[in-house]
């Protein structure tokens, strides 16, 4: 890793104040663990470590990097910080090798990462030419090169609609497979001269950079982010404990349209249309505690331009479902009591995308 400075200076984290005062129910009860399932460079971490004395925090992230500054940066907190390396959707199994069955508060901060942005090696920003690697998890793993010198027209021009939203996402397969004959890319500076050239100039003055809509749909292919985050949000709902909450901060529409689809799912009845009385295990799971998809305030916007497009969801835990008490009757134990534990740095990782 190179020193490029201690994370509590690289980071401000989105909307800690408030999310902080949203958990606080589900984090004030004894003995509660927090899970921060993107931990990045600990900023939240650190807010709830502070903020609530007896809880114990498990930070999941894919990058070794990250993992390595927020180890720095929470080491004064000791083992009730637990750093993992894994990927979000493997919530429930890292959860369980740190030796609990249930959590009572969880926080996700999708998207790209300070971290990632501010280092122009690992190639998430298209302001600077760098290396076309956008990987989350640096050690295994197609690059964004990859997908552009390897994809036919149909599969980039998938991957560019489906995820970058690119109206003209054809068009710039179809350029990126024609450039690609005379040279691979390798870099961002290519790709970005491409997208000039290609994306109309009215589109570029009505919609901002050109590469920002093909930036986000390599990195979201290259992550698997949203099949993953599909995975990992029906996890985290299901070892949440009654009482528990979670909180979401979205970037994007993409990621934010999943996120309010499955709370909702929770929040709403599944009893079946013309039965006249609701079965219990017919009833919602969740409560929403937010209306909407909050925003951060315009004084937090204009210190932190980053946080512009965030959008915050919360939502707890009232009752459970069917396949909780199955899994609460075969573990034996509930985020309340503590089985056997996992120190700092040990749970295993999981399948890295």
């Amino acid at each position: 890793m190179d020193d490029r400075g201690p994370a509590q200076g690289r980071h401000v984290p989105v909307m800690r104040d408030r999310i902080l005062t949203l958990l606080e129910p589900s984090l004030t009860r004894p003995g509660a663990v927090h899970v921060d399932g993107t931990l990045g460079m600990g900023g939240h971490a650190e807010g709830v470590l502070e903020a609530f004395p007896e809880v114990t925090v498990i930070g999941i992230d894919r990058d070794h990097e990250a993992l390595a500054l927020s180890a720095e940066r929470l080491a004064r907190f000791g083992d009730r910080f637990r750093p993992v390396h894994a990927v979000y959707d493997d919530i429930a199994q890292v959860i369980a090798a740190q030796g609990w069955a249930r959590v009572d508060g969880i926080l996700f901060d999708l998207g790209v990462s300070s971290l990632q942005l501010d280092e122009a090696d690992r190639g998430f920003a298209y302001r600077v030419d760098a290396p076309l690697d956008m990987r989350m998890d640096q050690s295994e793993g197609l690059t964004a090169a990859d997908v552009l010198n390897t994809y036919d027209v149909d599969e980039l021009t998938r991957v560019l609609k489906d995820y970058g939203e690119e109206r003209f996402a054809r068009k710039i397969a179809r350029a990126v497979v024609r450039d690609r004959e005379q040279r691979p890319f390798t870099t961002s500076g290519p790709l970005v001269e491409l997208l000039r050239r290609v994306i109309p100039g009215a589109s570029q003055r009505q919609s901002g950079h050109p590469a920002k809509r093909t930036f986000q749909a390599l990195r979201i292919e290259v992550n698997d982010e949203l099949a993953g985050w599909r995975r990992a949000i029906e996890e985290a709902v299901d070892v949440l404990a009654v009482g528990g909450r979670i909180a979401v901060l979205s970037y994007h529409s993409l990621e934010d349209r999943v996120t309010k689809r499955a709370l909702a799912a929770g929040a709403t009845s599944s009893t079946p249309e013309g039965l006249p009385v609701e079965l219990p295990e017919h009833a919602a799971y969740l409560g929403l505690v937010t209306r909407g998809g909050e925003e951060p305030s315009p004084a937090e916007i204009t210190q932190n331009p980053r946080a512009a497009s965030a959008h915050l969801r919360v939502a707890e835990r009232i009752r459970e479902n069917h396949q909780q008490a199955t899994r609460s009757t075969t573990s034996g134990r509930s985020s309340l009591s503590r089985g056997s534990t996992a120190s700092a740095g040990t749970g295993t990782k999981g399948t890295t995308r």
